[in-house]
């Protein structure tokens, strides 16, 4: 296989790349030495600093370093893992052991093993994930600080705060196993929030924003996220109980976000064999509106999602999930996979940049396409069944009329069922959030109920 080499030199911050490499061909030799008929290992090692400040104050302040090894042993269809955070000689003999004795002893079951040989990644281009920061303590302090203090100056009634946040960290992995598959990986992530608390006559409420990215120069201004903090904690202020009703309701991306979680969650492999999704059997079946398209870009560069392999040395590849509404593939694991009678996608390890297509339509021409209804800006709660696909959580947003916000609206419930709502999906505005592996814009739903006591 080749691999480009990355544009930042690893050895300058604590990666020992040859070294976790040696570690893992230790413990694959080892393993075959112990009579395991295939094994599977990856050392994972992190570092980085977070800083939580809060009323100007440092609050918290912590330097870590953490690494770890695992080993996965195969005696014919018997399975048994163990990790350690040792890395000494000693530490990994008695892991690689640990793991043989754990599969001597477990029943067969005939999906264990290694992923397919014809599947692993055989190139590993550089996707631009590695930026390291190299922030010290006292600068990180005085963006977080800075980054408060926008927020609130921005509005006299922003009264107090939960506080702002700064992390960045780096992180190395490298997995091989006896199919001959090495492979490594560096990667970067880099994030800033801050957490407002608003107050008037009528009470209090809080709300926050944030910026995360793989490169520092692509994070968001530290005022400019304070000060979208303190607009959307006031923006809060004076919020009424709405009437029970059935409405059309706009999610905006950052909560929509967690609807097309729900779809991944249904079509992931877990829940497909065992039965407990409400999408079982549903491929080349229409599972949203024939406009809308789901697919999969693991290779974009510095995205937050990507990938060159996934956790069993698979190689990633772009792909359709949903294409004109019709459900084309899983979210599959190599044993998940067999489970089902079919074959991996790529996925140990969950999705790489999942995106969902995009009316050309801004936030604002959804709620005058609405008219009236609900925009919700934050749900809570457990109530997603994803057996039945039963919706029902509790939510905090905004009223709308004659396509304008007019006020905010609390304590309420929404209610439908998952197939309802991506069926009656009618439009995605282009305002995506990037913010994660999955990235989609402001949902406008056709009908919801909305109950309120």
């Amino acid at each position: 296989m080749t691999r480009k080499t990355p544009a930042v030199d690893p050895e300058r911050h604590g990666f020992d790349v040859a070294r976790s490499l040696d570690v893992v061909e230790t413990m694959l030799r080892e393993a075959k030495a112990l009579g395991a008929t295939a094994a599977e290992a990856a050392v994972s090692i992190e570092a980085g600093l977070s800083v939580n400040v809060r009323l100007g104050e440092v609050e918290t302040l912590e330097h870590n370093r953490d690494k770890g090894l695992g080993i996965t042993v195969y005696f014919g269809h018997r399975k048994g893992s163990a990790s350690t955070s040792d890395f000494g000689a000693k530490a990994i003999r008695e892991t690689v052991r640990a793991a043989c004795d754990i599969a001597r002893y477990t029943e067969e079951d005939g999906c264990a093993g290694l992923a397919d040989p014809e599947k692993l990644a055989t190139d590993i281009p550089d996707l631009d994930l590695y930026h390291p920061w190299g922030i010290d303590a006292e600068r990180a302090i005085e963006i977080a600080r800075a980054c408060e203090a926008a927020g609130r100056e921005t509005d006299a009634r922003i009264r107090n705060s939960e506080g702002a946040a700064l992390s960045s960290h780096d992180g190395l992995r490298v997995y091989g196993n006896s199919h001959g598959f090495r492979g490594h990986y560096l990667s970067s992530r880099h994030s800033l929030s801050c957490t407002l608390i608003g107050e008037d006559e009528q009470g209090m409420q809080r709300d926050y924003w944030y910026t995360v990215a793989r490169h520092p120069d692509d994070l968001e201004d530290p005022v400019s996220v304070g000060q979208e903090a303190a607009r959307r904690a006031v923006a809060r202020l004076g919020a009424r109980k709405p009437e029970t009703c059935q409405v059309p309701v706009i999610f905006r991306a950052d909560v929509a976000r967690g609807l097309l979680g729900h779809f991944v969650r249904a079509v992931s492999g877990g829940n497909l064999y065992r039965k407990a999704s409400f999408l079982l059997d549903h491929l080349e079946q229409p599972v949203f509106p024939a406009n809308v398209r789901i697919d999969e870009r693991p290779h974009l560069l510095r995205g937050l999602g990507s990938a060159p392999f996934d956790h069993e040395g698979v190689a990633t590849h772009a792909r359709d999930v949903v294409h004109e509404g019709i459900l084309k593939g899983y979210v599959l694991d190599s044993y998940a996979a067999c489970r089902l009678g079919m074959e991996t996608t790529g996925n140990a390890g969950g999705v790489h940049n999942l995106f969902t297509s995009h009316d050309e339509v801004s936030f604002a021409d959804l709620c005058r396409h609405m008219g009236t209804g609900l925009v919700v800006t934050e749900v809570m709660g457990q109530g997603v069944n994803i057996v039945t696909g039963d919706y029902s959580r509790g939510a905090a947003g905004f009223w709308v009329e004659n396509g304008e916000i007019q006020y905010p609206v609390e304590e309420f419930t929404l209610a439908s069922t998952l197939p309802a709502m991506y069926q009656g999906l009618q439009a995605i505005a282009d305002d995506l959030d990037h913010r994660s592996s999955l990235i989609t814009g402001s949902w406008l739903i056709d009908q919801m109920t909305v109950a309120s006591e």
